[in-house]
């Protein structure tokens, strides 16, 4: 960070938060919240006169609470800026000034009580989105008396007590009474990997070579200390990572295999008591230590939501950020122009965050190098005289890619190509036909639909996939040789959001006796939040077909990802099933339905079209004049 602070060409905003984002990519503007310091950073020399004489005294949140600290204080060590911070919701107050002794013995005059925050706009081509993550909180988990046990402290409590800079300025201590501990005890994978109502179920990544690393410095420093830690298995992956795990073992600590049931404490001594299943030698052993550090999961910013809606980003279901694409943009953000780095799209440890935040930043320099930028031709279009300002259109538009549609002056909805990626949703949800998305139009799709359906369809499934996920999995399942049927015949869209309920409600009336429409699960839509409006727009047709005497089973709904080929084989032999059970009279009468219901809508629409169109006649007995 001080080679950041000093750097001419980095502007950096500390003590600062981000408010609002607009634009798109290669023209964002950024607004920030520089927050009041109550200290002028310009003046302040960090003298320290000023925490020395404040009476205010809470838990010190860097130090995780070991140690306490002051209304004013340095954040922590080598801070950038070195600068002190008066925070407004400790301090005894100052509008009025109730305390003020800060401020007289403060020879710089550097305090203010009257600074307000400052909002600070920045125009911006490229966003790094490098939030960090947070730390899983053991209180749930109530089996480890995590608060009922003050010996019983979590890793990042155990990493202060034994920083140089922390509390007790590295020296390994026990909570209670001080003492070098002599038996200690690690317990893996604590808020991860875990199926149960508490905890995650994806793996932290760094915690097994964090308690590692520990381990050897504990035996680096006090070599009579027994260690222990109870794990499920050890993922040591990295470079050098193994050579490391085999150091601990040979430096005595011992690994048992099974995690602890419950932890329970001697009022007298403070020691704990482990009730453990050893799954190798496959008995029960009670083991006695003098403390208990959990090795917590690391979880998704606890702010990720509100960052999420400022750059229009996906989440995956663990609550990370979802790149555009795994493999060919790993760094990329589905919303072009932002960029991930480090824990903001799922764990990782310095060296893999240090790599993605060099490719982050060589993908934004090839963006601000650039003095054009290439768009796949799939965007929406909006054709502005069949435009009635409706508004619906950007409602759904998951990119924020529409604007302008504004009923009350009658301005019609303008598609930002640069922001569009194409999922058609709007195009689906467009009941006036004002927007199209470019080689993926209503006309194709029907004409395919019409081809498929032309001959033999009492045989045929027609099957709506998403090109990212279910198109992709049934190409797995192609490539994967399995077995299952071919009645299906699949039309490719981009996302399921493109598909319009026309479309559905054609292949019925063409004779389709079963329809499908697949796309990717809910957290893992690559145009966000698109597949919800499928599944809304999919219920009101389960709705209407019931209504009009149809059956609604007949229009089937499933989500498999690219990796689901298993999944695509199963669901095509059970649609498959269900197409054997549905009778050539129920088609013929699906077909009469529908038509009835087309025409009366098409007539209904051509009856208020004209009345639109009508021309004013004059009133009764005025006089017209009509040229000779």
């Amino acid at each position: 960070m001080m080679d950041v602070g000093r750097h001419p060409n980095i502007n950096l905003y500390t003590y600062s938060e981000v408010i609002e984002v607009n634009g798109y990519i290669g023209n964002f503007n950024v607004k920030v919240r520089k927050k009041a310091r109550f200290v002028d950073e310009t003046v302040c020399n960090a003298c320290g006169e000023c925490e020395k004489v404040c009476p205010v005294a809470v838990a010190d949140e860097f130090q995780q609470g070991f140690s306490s600290r002051k209304a004013i204080y340095m954040p922590f060590p080598q801070a950038v800026p070195s600068v002190y911070i008066l925070n407004n919701d400790d301090c005894l107050g100052h509008n009025p000034i109730a305390c003020g002794k800060c401020a007289d013995v403060c020879e710089q005059e550097c305090i203010d009580f009257d600074m307000k925050d400052e909002i600070i706009e920045i125009n911006v081509g490229a966003v790094i989105v490098a939030t960090g993550m947070d730390v899983y909180d053991p209180t749930e988990m109530d089996e480890y008396g995590y608060t009922k046990h003050e010996n019983v402290i979590t890793s990042m409590e155990f990493e202060r007590l034994i920083s140089a800079g922390g509390p007790t300025e590295g020296h390994l201590i026990r909570p209670t009474d001080r003492e070098v501990p002599k038996k200690i005890a690690f317990i893996q994978c604590v808020g991860s990997r875990s199926h149960s109502t508490t905890g995650n179920p994806y793996c932290s990544n760094i915690c097994c070579m964090n308690t590692i690393k520990d381990s050897l410095l504990i035996k680096d420093h006090h070599p009579e200390t027994e260690i222990s830690v109870f794990y499920i298995d050890i993922r040591a992956f990295g470079k050098g990572f193994e050579d490391l795990y085999i150091r601990s073992k040979n430096a005595g600590v011992q690994y048992i295999r099974g995690l602890p049931g419950e932890v329970f404490e001697d009022p007298k001594t403070k020691n704990l008591t482990l009730i453990v299943e050893d799954t190798v030698a496959n008995t029960v052993k009670d083991y006695n230590f003098d403390m208990v550090v959990l090795s917590v999961g690391v979880i998704p910013r606890r702010d990720g939501g509100a960052i999420q809606k400022l750059l229009t980003l996906s989440r995956t279901e663990d609550g990370f950020f979802m790149e555009s694409h795994p493999k060919l943009k790993p760094v990329d953000a589905p919303t072009g122009g932002v960029f991930f780095a480090g824990c903001a799209e799922f764990p990782k440890d310095v060296k893999d965050s240090v790599t993605q935040a060099s490719a982050a930043v060589a993908r934004a320099e090839v963006l601000l190098n650039s003095d054009m930028i290439s768009i796949e031709a799939i965007t929406s279009e909006c054709f502005t005289d069949l435009c009635t300002s409706c508004g619906i259109c950007i409602n759904v538009c998951p990119f924020n890619a529409i604007r302008g549609s504004d009923a009350k002056t009658g301005t019609p909805a303008e598609v930002i190509e640069a922001l569009c990626k194409g999922c058609g949703t709007c195009a689906a949800e467009c009941n006036f036909d004002a927007l199209s998305m470019k080689h993926f139009e209503d006309a194709q799709i029907i004409t395919m639909i019409d081809a498929m359906l032309d001959e033999n369809p009492m045989d045929k499934v027609t099957v709506f996939a998403c090109n990212w996920c279910s198109y992709a999995g049934a190409d797995l399942a192609g490539l994967s040789r399995l077995q299952y049927p071919t009645s299906q015949r699949i039309i490719r869209t981009m996302c399921s959001g493109r598909v319009d309920s026309a479309f559905v409600l054609h292949a019925f009336e063409k004779g389709a006796p079963i329809v499908l429409v697949s796309g990717c699960h809910f957290a893992d839509c690559h145009y966000i939040d698109a597949n919800r409006w499928t599944q809304k727009r999919v219920e009101k047709l389960w709705d209407k077909l019931e209504r009009l005497g149809i059956r609604p089973e007949r229009l089937q709904m499933e989500w498999i990802s690219a990796a689901e080929g298993q999944k695509w084989a199963r669901t095509m032999t059970e649609i498959d099933e269900m197409r054997k059970n549905v009778t050539k009279e129920e088609v013929e009468h699906t077909k009469k339905v529908l038509k009835e219901d087309r025409e009366k809508a098409e007539a209904k629409r051509a009856k208020k079209q004209s009345k639109k169109i009508a021309p004013k006649t004059n009133s009764p007995g005025a006089e017209i004049s009509v040229p000779a």
